[in-house]
């Protein structure tokens, strides 16, 4: 084995080509103060984000005077605008990121069994899909929270059920194309078993594909979390979330225009980042497609220029 085969050698190549993405790299430090903000500001600004301040009420941003705490503004309470996000993006998080992890595992799991299977088992899956998906996931959440008491544990539960076909489709398509390879019928030549030969074989094949549509699906429920709050129906005061701030900011929006923007901006900016990190990781992943990362910028932008003047002479 040579030293570019170690697990050390593949971090520094996967360090190396993400640094020659500059987009890539503003995004992955943007995701880490989201999430470093989410595990640890709560701990040290809970108090901050819920203490009002009668005299400080619709503090217009950018201000220093009541200290860096009121940067952003506050709120027709007087409350830390900046505290009250950093606090409200646990809560986003914490329903974003276990609707989508439950929705890969268990749509994952079902999708390669069902792809590597085939026949009956493929039909009742498709199926079945096709009843969660003739169901837009945002009206199935309305309806679901309308009738059962809109909580954190409900939103995540229905947006996990309700994204779980769209890795069970993807999934068994991939599977199904892979169980007629040669290396898998090789492993069922000499016995192995089926869960064996999906865990071994098919399973590393899958999951880059599958990583990239969870990072790009991350952005759709949180987006729908933030709709639901901004409906009523979502997280529920006392909790706070950028949703349910931005619902919260839009009754003084011409007078505090700040309650409601900076939110909002908040959840464009995440949204955006996971997308430009799931547009790199498509790339990093593919092996047919790596190459495109190790040229040179220059390279690319003249690349990227050539392809657009051919167009043009062919139009």
């Amino acid at each position: 084995m040579t030293s570019v085969d170690t697990p050390a050698a593949s971090r520094v190549t996967w360090w190396r080509l993400l640094l020659r993405d500059r987009f890539a790299c503003v995004a992955v430090v943007i995701l880490l103060l989201v999430a470093t903000s989410a595990l640890i500001g709560p701990l040290l600004l809970g108090d901050l984000a819920v203490k009002q301040n009668l005299r400080a009420v619709n503090r217009p941003p950018f201000g220093l005077d009541d200290g860096w705490a009121f940067l952003l503004g506050s709120d027709s309470l007087g409350r830390s605008l900046l505290a009250r996000l950093i606090v409200a993006s646990r809560t986003t998080l914490s329903v974003a990121v276990p609707a989508v992890v439950v929705s890969l595992v268990v749509g994952s799991i079902w999708g390669m069994w069902a792809g590597y299977h085939r026949g009956w088992r493929e039909n009742v899956s498709m199926r079945v899909a096709d009843v969660i998906l003739s169901f837009p996931s945002l009206l199935l959440a309305v309806v679901v929270l309308y009738v059962f008491s809109p909580s954190a544990g409900n939103i995540v539960l229905v947006l996990a059920i309700a994204r779980i076909p769209i890795y069970l489709r993807a999934a068994r398509a991939e599977s199904a194309e892979l169980q007629s390879r040669l290396f898998v019928d090789a492993a069922r030549t000499f016995g192995t078993k089926s869960w064996a030969i999906i865990s071994r074989h098919v399973a590393p094949t899958v999951l880059p594909t599958l990583f990239t549509v969870a990072t790009l699906d991350f952005c759709f429920v949180m987006l729908t979390e933030s709709s639901l709050s901004f409906l009523g129906i979502g997280i529920q005061p006392p909790d706070m979330s950028w949703g349910l701030m931005v619902a919260q900011g839009r009754q003084v929006l011409q007078s505090a225009w700040w309650i409601a923007v900076f939110p909002g901006l908040a959840i464009v900016v995440t949204t955006v980042s996971a997308t430009v990190l799931a547009s790199w990781a498509r790339l990093a992943m593919d092996p047919g497609q790596r190459w495109r990362l190790t040229l040179p910028r220059s390279r690319r932008e003249n690349r990227r220029e050539a392809r657009h003047k051919n167009k043009e002479v062919r139009a």
